[in-house]
């Protein structure tokens, strides 16, 4: 009788265990991002300076993070590569002295999501590239 309860309670015990394994609690991961603003004249701005934030949007709470630490990138409206804007680490953007036109600002996570939980690639970025959640926005140089 004795042996029989220490098994029945190991059983569930290892089947309350590979419950947890097999369902575990859901990991922050990012869904998408904005950037805003979305557009922007570079004339518009002090010295032409534009601050360009991005936010993202999570499955789990918290829903939303703003600033959100991000790669950040500038391309042109055909996303090939571009000296015509500049962009910080920040999301400061500027046009170059050369710069006319409307180019893309983008940034996008650099996929390092909490310690120790498995990240899946969501997108593929355009101007990024690579296996990135990406936002773009449009800044227009005079």
């Amino acid at each position: 009788m004795k042996v029989r309860l220490i098994v029945s309670s190991f059983a569930l015990l290892a089947l309350a265990a590979l419950g947890l394994y097999c369902n575990p609690a859901p990991t922050h991961q990012l869904q998408s991002i904005t950037l805003t603003p979305a557009s922007a004249d570079g004339q518009n701005y002090a010295n032409g300076q534009v601050q360009f934030v991005a936010t993202g949007h999570y499955n789990v709470d918290p829903l939303t993070v703003t600033p959100l630490p991000a790669t950040w990138g500038t391309c042109t409206q055909q996303f090939a590569a571009t000296t015509a804007v500049s962009v910080t680490q920040n999301g400061l953007a500027q046009c170059t002295s050369g710069g006319a036109g409307t180019y893309t600002v983008w940034a996008n996570d650099p996929i390092t999501e909490l310690p120790g939980q498995v990240y899946s690639c969501p997108a593929q970025g355009a101007c990024g590239g690579g296996c990135v959640i990406q936002a773009n926005a449009q800044l227009t140089c005079p």
